[in-house]
């Protein structure tokens, strides 16, 4: 993951605080820091931080385009 996508995560909750969200472990959430954000997990993450980060920062690789996996907006 991307360091400026990281400190944007951090600003909205902690790792532990992201954990108890999904029902992960910290430590879990600190290997996503390291690495990647599992694919089926993306949505999820996301929707736990109310999408202030999209999937297309978590994984551009599966989100190519910035508003893909974001939720349908209202007129």
């Amino acid at each position: 993951m991307k360091i400026r996508t990281q400190k944007k995560m951090l600003a909205i909750c902690s790792q532990a605080e992201l954990g108890r969200r999904l029902g992960r472990r910290a430590q879990t959430v600190n290997g996503w820091f390291k690495h990647k954000v599992p694919g089926e997990l993306v949505l999820k993450v996301s929707k736990a931080i109310g999408f202030k980060v999209t999937p297309h920062e978590l994984r551009p690789d599966l989100y190519p385009n910035p508003t893909d996996g974001l939720p349908k907006q209202e007129p």
